[in-house]
């Protein structure tokens, strides 16, 4: 049992009667003493500037939540839209550098953007082109592996690739952007701890940064300053968090000249991209024979330790999934889905389909191992996948899959792109009309002609 618990277990019945006298006069003490110093801060360097800026946001909302009605803050438009699009696990992803990108880059500094006008196509996407770079580049210059430095780094990078993109869209200058990423360390946070614990909060961190990305260039704007030796100081984001382990030559190589979004992987199955090579191999096998799943013996995977860590442990719960989190986050669940639906998309994950007793039956007859080869060749990266299904008249099917479909390796094509567009517009709870679908790949194909990106905010709500 955690000890949180034990915490929360010694508290929650606590009233005011279990209260010694000593501790509620101490406790008069500090409330009295914290009324003094807040009047007496009231008018402190830092406190105006945060007051002109939130009051200025929440005054009159003037941003839009995707695909509703709904107008808010820019700080908590982003927020929202970004969780929106990390939350089916269906976002682009950094292979490489073990992160999504697009959900807390693109919702920062679209809901800025719209909030302040003006911001043209060329200007949007020269923020999202640096702030995906950012992102990425401090993935990739890490080198422990989010499973042993328990940090999530979509959720941990997310503060600093959203307050890129967002000094950007806010013209920052120099001194004002390191400020800026400053205020966003000073709020940077993101664990792995949700992943086994199948918590929903998973999908929520990147929005957290998200959300944090826009406050701090704001911030930043009206003069607020942010500590300067973010990365390298003493007390600096690699030195305390990821205890010195990483290089910085990768996170500077030919900046400004090459940019990581072209590196970016597209995902075709919405689930936890180390499950993307074994639903490959089982489709590609399904692809040149037809299997009964019900003729199944035992389907055998083999991967390297990442993805042995994050998607095959612990096999009772990865066999059968306590909720989305934990089957976004299953080989034996999604290559399951595979064999039996012939395919993996968002309505695999449906309550009925987590419930599902023939899913779950073949899931458990799915085996997870470590292989030496790939975690030799393959170390932290997205771990290719060695398939093998045996049946019950002794035949068996094989398959190896190095590159999940949607890398740069394998990539998909703009037309595969558009077509999981049209389709995931299609499942929306409010639905976005095919004539609407086709107006906002239009746009996209032509951003760059764009005056203001608010006429293309327009299209993403009713």
């Amino acid at each position: 049992m955690d000890a949180v618990r034990s915490l929360a277990a010694g508290t929650i019945d606590l009233q005011y009667e279990h209260l010694p006298s000593s501790a509620i006069s101490a406790s008069k003490r500090v409330l009295l003493d914290l009324m003094g110093a807040a009047f007496a801060g009231a008018d402190a360097e830092g406190v105006p500037q945060l007051r002109e800026v939130i009051c200025h946001a929440y005054a009159a909302p003037r941003t839009s939540v995707w695909t509703r009605r709904e107008r808010l803050p820019a700080p908590e438009s982003a927020l929202i839209n970004s969780v929106m699009s990390h939350a089916l696990d269906f976002d682009d992803t950094h292979d490489r550098a073990c992160l999504h990108a697009g959900a807390s880059v693109i919702p920062s500094a679209l809901s800025l953007a719209e909030d302040v006008g003006g911001v043209s196509g060329r200007e949007f996407l020269s923020a999202i082109t640096v702030g995906i770079d950012s992102i990425c580049r401090m993935g990739l210059a890490t080198t422990i592996p989010p499973n042993a430095s328990g940090w999530m780094y979509t959720a941990l990078y997310a503060y600093f690739g959203a307050t890129t993109a967002t000094s950007k869209v806010l013209k920052l200058d120099l001194d004002q952007t390191v400020h800026a990423m400053g205020i966003a360390y000073a709020q940077a946070a993101g664990n792995t701890q949700c992943m086994p614990d199948g918590a929903i909060v998973k999908r929520m961190q990147p929005g957290f940064g998200a959300r944090a990305g826009v406050l701090a260039a704001l911030l930043a704007r009206s003069g607020v300053t942010g500590a300067k030796n973010v990365f390298e100081g003493g007390a600096g984001l690699y030195t305390i968090y990821l205890k010195g382990q990483f290089d910085r030559d990768v996170l500077l190589a030919e900046l400004g000249t090459r940019f990581e979004v072209e590196n970016l992987s597209f995902k075709p199955y919405p689930s936890c991209r180390h499950t993307h090579t074994a639903i490959d191999a089982v489709l590609d096998i399904l692809s040149k024979t037809p299997i009964d799943p019900d003729q199944i013996v035992e389907i055998s995977v083999g991967a390297n330790s990442e993805a042995f860590r994050n998607v095959c442990e612990p096999f009772e719960i990865k066999s059968k999934p306590r909720n989305v989190v934990d089957a976004q986050f299953s080989i034996p669940f999604c290559v399951s889905s595979a064999l039996i639906n012939k395919e993996v998309f968002v309505e695999n994950f449906s309550d009925e389909q987590l419930h599902d007793a023939k899913v779950l039956e073949l899931a458990g007859k799915v085996r997870c191992s470590l292989d030496a080869e790939l975690e030799r060749d393959f170390g932290r990266q997205v771990s290719p996948a060695i398939v093998r299904i045996r049946m019950k008249d002794g035949t068996v099917f094989n398959s190896r899959k190095n590159h999940p479909i949607g890398s740069p390796e394998a990539p998909m094509s703009n037309e595969a792109l558009m077509g999981k567009f049209r389709r995931c517009a299609q499942t929306a709870s409010h639905v976005v009309d095919a004539q609407r679908a086709e107006k906002i790949i239009g746009a996209i194909q032509n951003f760059e002609e764009i005056k203001d990106v608010r006429e293309f905010v327009e299209l993403l709500v009713p």
